[in-house]
């Protein structure tokens, strides 16, 4: 795959842009990467609720009065990697589990129960504990109880994507962390995540393997948050150009406090996400916008409807943490608590609808 612009002429160029090229970016009938960075620059700051307006017309315009709800499945918080953010990371003595298939098969059954249609498989980068023979047994246990199983787990080659995809994985995420090139070996001093080039590519590989869905993201918190989202403009457009039957999400994850006690390299305030989501709505009117509970519940409700499309509920970050509530070992601490029916109350108040279920594994082939 084509390799991005350096992140440094990113954050340049977004500077460069005035209220005037925000107005026409704003206004543009087909919004183009030049578009983008003026939605993200500083003087697009003036126009956000002009942004906002424009981010709910086109989300309900392309996904109606939807919003889809899923669950994070934690597998296991082993990790060989040395990410200095991160509560999994290698050097950080936390209590370390793997489930069992059968115990992978009881939290999802906890789930399911809740009413959950859409669930996502995440585990620590270490393929000999999560390898892709344990990815896929998991995956048939669970392929006809759920509509959609997707999977955030270490990057695979091409060939196993296509073997996770015949087994009934439905989609893959997997998060760049930052697009600075410069900071990232400094944030990943060992471990096969190191390579910033190998996981950029992977969410082509996750595509070319056929994939249904392939989602991609940034940390806020490590770097530039304009230079990011710009950067994740680029990705998109590059894996689009390719990708045209594949759906593409993008997450907006902002740092947690974890094991570890990392400390944000940058503020991200929630006014600057926001401008983040509305500037990549307005870039991209299909793309899913995810918005997690990493955040807190005022910031997420007054989003609704306004620009994501998917949101998670009830999320716990520790695996086993479904069946056994008091348990260790997760990877950051969650901001919203709510359940799914709580959430789904919420999402009903505001005029929306919440989606349990968009996708069939019956059309799984």
């Amino acid at each position: 795959m084509t390799a991005l612009p350096q992140f440094s002429h990113l954050r340049h160029q977004i500077h460069q842009y005035t209220r005037t090229d925000a107005e026409q970016a704003l206004n543009a009938s087909r919004p183009g990467i030049h578009e983008l960075a003026a939605l993200l620059s500083p003087a697009a700051e003036h126009y956000l609720g002009e942004m906002a307006a424009r981010s709910r017309q086109l989300t309900l315009q392309r996904f109606g009065r939807t919003t889809q709800l899923y669950a994070p499945l934690y597998l296991s918080n082993y990790c060989t990697n040395r990410c200095v953010y991160c509560g999994f990371s290698a050097d950080n003595t936390i209590e370390r589990r793997v489930l069992s298939l059968e115990e992978a098969e009881q939290e999802a059954e906890v789930l399911h129960s809740r009413g959950f249609s859409h669930i996502l498989l995440v585990a620590g980068e270490a393929d000999a504990i999560v390898g892709v023979s344990y990815l896929e047994d998991i995956a048939r246990r669970l392929r006809h109880r759920f509509a959609a199983v997707s999977i955030e787990v270490q990057p695979l080659e091409e060939e196993q994507y296509r073997r996770l995809f015949t087994a009934g994985i439905t989609g893959v995420a997997v998060y760049q962390e930052t697009y600075d090139e410069t900071l990232y070996d400094s944030l990943h001093p060992s471990g096969k995540k190191r390579d910033f080039h190998y996981r950029f590519d992977t969410p082509r590989r996750a595509g070319a393997a056929g994939m249904r869905e392939v989602g991609i993201g940034a940390l806020l918190g490590l770097s530039d948050w304009r230079a990011e989202g710009l950067s994740l403009g680029h990705h998109l457009l590059l894996l689009r150009n390719q990708f045209w039957q594949t759906a593409f999400t993008v997450s907006f994850p902002r740092l947690r406090p974890a094991a570890g006690a990392f400390s944000p390299l940058e503020e991200v305030t929630e006014k600057n996400i926001s401008q983040l989501i509305f500037a990549l709505r307005i870039f991209d009117a299909d793309v899913g916008l995810i918005l997690s509970t990493r955040e807190e519940p005022h910031f997420r409700d007054g989003m609704l409807g306004l620009g994501p499309t998917r949101y998670s509920a009830g999320s716990c970050t520790a695996p086993g943490g479904y069946s056994n509530p008091d348990g260790n070992g997760e990877q950051f601490s969650v901001g919203d608590h709510r359940s799914l029916s709580d959430m789904a109350s919420v999402i009903r108040d505001k005029g929306l609808d919440p989606v349990y279920k968009d996708w069939d594994s019956t059309f799984q082939h």
